[in-house]
């Protein structure tokens, strides 16, 4: 039996959550990779899946198995690639994650650029506002934005993410301009929701923190929709400002000012990161992309 290859098959049954969807992946029969994964299961001495009709479950002996054998076959994929880094052209895929609204606005568009300049480098690139693990999630690099993580990783902070209040002239005509942050509470709020839940609207007024959040018509994770219904009048919105430039830019929204600064943390590190593993620096796909990035945002947010 081919270990390795049992390990893969098994793996990819973990993650698809089913043996006809892995197959599918390896293009090889369903048959085939069932009986190497119990193939599997008989070298070891356990039982690392629950089968059903419906679905395929990790006992819990096979999820110990699965975590152990992800660390294995990540240090294999990363040795592999440390021997093609001594090529000097980049190429092959590179796997990047970033959070929807940063990659829709800024980070498409730049790799739009960096593949004319890199053809060789095949882009596999995912958005979404889950947190993700490097090394867990197999991503070479990852934008996130909040703070600094503990995981073993570099992170190059390289936006401000701070949160303006925003809303349109339609809805400040009817319901007037808040002049103090304590106003904001009779304010119908769009709210964005994190992972971590809903944000705020916070502010520090004698040294102490106050939540000064309006009453919520509407919360979601997508920002463009946000950002449309504050422009329709509907309410005031907390968003970043890179994220609602194109509506500042136009006048279909416009800040709120006040004399004590609004936020949607206590947490003064707030701010977009470029994350990657150190080891990968070294690998030319990662370098020249980890690079351009950086070298490419900074120049924008210096204009």
């Amino acid at each position: 039996m081919d270990q390795l290859q049992a390990i893969r098959y098994f793996s990819k049954v973990v993650e698809t959550g089913s043996f006809t969807k892995a197959a599918k992946v390896f293009d090889v029969p369903v048959s085939s990779l069932s009986r190497r994964v119990s193939d599997l299961e008989k070298s070891l001495g356990a039982t690392l899946l629950k089968r059903s009709t419906r679905l395929v479950k990790l006992t819990e002996v096979g999820r110990v198995y699965y975590n152990d054998m992800q660390q294995v076959l990540n240090q294999l994929e990363q040795s592999r690639e440390t021997v093609r880094s001594y090529q000097t052209t980049p190429m092959g895929r590179l796997r990047i994650s970033s959070m929807v609204g940063f990659g829709e606005k800024i980070l498409l568009p730049l790799l739009d650029e960096f593949s004319a300049l890199y053809p060789q480098i095949v882009l596999d690139v995912s958005l979404s506002d889950e947190l993700s693990t490097l090394g867990r999630d197999d991503v070479d690099i990852a934008i996130r934005g909040g703070y600094a993580p503990n995981e073993r990783v570099i992170a190059k902070r390289i936006m401000d993410n701070s949160f303006i209040p925003v809303a349109s002239p339609g809805y400040l005509e009817k319901n007037g301009v808040p002049n103090h942050v304590l106003e904001l509470k009779q304010h119908k709020g769009l709210y964005f929701k994190t992972p971590l839940g809903m944000t705020p609207w916070l502010c520090i007024i004698d040294d102490q923190w106050h939540d000064v959040s309006g009453p919520a018509i509407a919360i979601s994770n997508n920002g463009p929709w946000l950002a449309k219904k504050a422009s329709a009048g509907d309410g005031v919105l907390m968003s970043t400002r890179w994220a609602l430039s194109s509506y500042l830019e136009s006048g279909a929204l416009q800040q709120l000012k006040f004399e004590h600064q609004l936020t949607v943390t206590q947490n003064s590190e707030m701010a977009v990161y470029l994350l990657y593993q150190k080891q990968r620096y070294s690998v030319p796909k990662v370098k020249v992309a980890v690079d351009f990035l950086l070298g490419r945002i900074k120049a924008t947010n210096d204009c």
